[in-house]
């Protein structure tokens, strides 16, 4: 499982020039299932994204996680984060499971979510095209994998 973590002040998520998701300031998480992955995947990326400390503290120091002032969570599908260049510049999405997996994993992840977490969760919807708004904070991106924890 890959994420891309985005700090924001402000992010919207459309479909069809419908809004369907908003958050104020927190995180944009963006997620792509591996087709490998299982339930410790799903636990070990969740986990880490509730604790990550990449908001400031009264000292200016990224030290508090979305937890510690109500911070709130845009969750994007975006499978296009397997991409894989390396045999040339049209990208290959062979790691990336398959819709029907990917679509249960995610599942499993927003209700993972939802129960760690008490605070606002947005969402788009898996597997359409969506447009995305969003005010990078700092800016301040962190990159998760479950495959390459040492990363």
């Amino acid at each position: 499982m890959r994420a891309l973590v985005r700090r924001v002040l402000s992010a919207s998520v459309f479909i069809n020039d419908e809004p369907v998701g908003k958050i104020s300031r927190g995180l944009v998480l963006y997620l792509a299932v591996h087709k490998e992955d299982d339930d410790n995947d799903i636990e070990w990326v969740a986990k880490k994204v509730l604790g990550l400390r990449v908001f400031e503290d009264n000292k200016g120091k990224m030290n508090l996680f979305i937890k510690d002032k109500k911070y709130q969570l845009l969750l994007i599908s975006q499978f296009t984060l397997f991409g894989s260049i390396q045999k040339g510049f049209r990208p290959s999405f062979n790691h990336a499971a398959s819709p029907s997996i990917a679509l249960d994993k995610y599942c499993q992840f927003i209700d993972l979510i939802k129960r760690k977490f008490s605070g606002h969760l947005a969402t788009g919807k898996f597997g359409t095209d969506m447009k995305i708004q969003s005010i990078d904070d700092g800016p301040v991106s962190v990159w998760i994998d479950s495959k390459l924890k040492n990363y």
